[in-house]
C-alpha cells in the first residue's frame, strides 16, 4: 500500500482556500511544535481551533475537548498525534464531516490514509502545514 500527497500546487489551493483549521493535538505549552505551527498559522490569517481535552485555552482560544463540539464547517484539521493514534482522528474526522485531514511531518498511518480515501476524502501526510503554506503563497 502507498500513500499518495497531493501535489504542492494542490496543496497551495487547499491552503488558500481555507479559513478554519481545526489543531487535535494543539499543546498550549509555547515550545512543543503544535503550538509554533499553530501560532503561525493563527498569524496568517487562519482561525484556529485548538481540540485538547487537556486544556482550557491557547492561543486566546477556549479549547474544545473533540471535533464534535466544533460549531460550524472545519477547513482542515491538522492533526498533531502519534501515527498510532490517527485512525481514531480519522473515524472523529468523518463524524465531523471536514474537508481535509492533514497530519503533520512524520505522521503516517496507511489504514487511516485509505479509510479516509475510500469516503472521498483528501488526505495530506507527513507534511507540516506551516512549512506548505510558506512554500505556497
Amino acid at each position: 500500500m502507498t500513500i499518495e500527497i497531493p501535489s504542492r500546487d494542490e496543496l497551495g489551493v487547499i491552503l488558500k482556500k481555507a479559513k478554519r483549521i481545526a489543531v487535535v493535538g494543539l499543546s498550549d505549552n509555547p515550545s512543543r511544535t503544535s503550538y509554533m505551527v499553530s501560532e503561525v498559522m493563527q498569524r496568517a490569517g487562519y482561525e484556529i481551533i485548538p481540540v485538547n481535552p487537556t486544556i482550557d485555552e491557547v492561543l486566546g482560544v477556549k479549547a474544545v475537548a473533540s471535533l464534535k463540539e466544533i460549531e460550524g464547517h472545519i477547513d482542515i484539521v491538522n492533526v498533531f498525534r502519534r501515527s498510532e493514534q490517527l485512525m481514531d482522528a480519522a473515524k472523529e474526522f468523518v463524524e465531523a464531516d471536514a474537508d481535509v485531514f492533514w497530519s503533520q511531518s512524520g505522521l503516517v498511518n496507511e489504514e487511516a490514509y485509505h479509510f479516509l480515501k475510500d469516503k472521498g476524502y483528501t488526505v495530506v501526510m507527513d507534511r507540516c502545514i506551516k512549512v506548505e503554506h510558506a512554500l505556497t503563497k
